[in-house]
């Protein structure tokens, strides 16, 4: 355990505080977890054992996603704790009301952009030809 503590999980969870926890994020951590895990206890994915039980086989009772998001928690209560000019809070903390829309609307285009920008409708062949 002392090796999957000091080099795989922390290579896994190297810089994770601040990711976004998507499904796809999520399923590549664990995948990329139990594949170390079975590795370092010589069990093969053809013996076709579940998850669990390889967790319940080497005494882990969380799995990392559930580590990496109590490490966000207490990182953004960290950020929440600094002044108010750094960086990490300013970005945590944008106004999205103040913001301005970054899209482009037909009132904000001159005319000649919106001539170059205006859909174009496809050529049709005629049918039977």
């Amino acid at each position: 355990m002392n090796i999957y503590n000091a080099l795989i999980k922390n290579s896994l969870l190297c810089g994770s505080e601040t990711w976004r926890h998507t499904e796809n994020n999520k399923r590549r951590v664990e995948a990329t977890e139990m594949d170390a895990l079975r590795r370092s206890s010589r069990l093969s994915r053809k013996k076709r054992i579940r998850n669990v039980t390889t967790r319940q086989h080497i005494r882990l009772e969380e799995t990392i996603v559930k580590e990496n998001e109590q490490n966000q928690l207490t990182w953004y209560g960290h950020v929440q704790r600094m002044v108010e000019r750094r960086l990490p809070k300013n970005s945590i903390e944008v106004d999205t009301e103040t913001k301005e829309s970054t899209r482009k609307t037909e009132e904000k285009l001159d005319g000649k952009y919106k001539e170059d920008h205006e859909r174009k409708k496809p050529k049709r062949r005629p049918v039977g030809r």
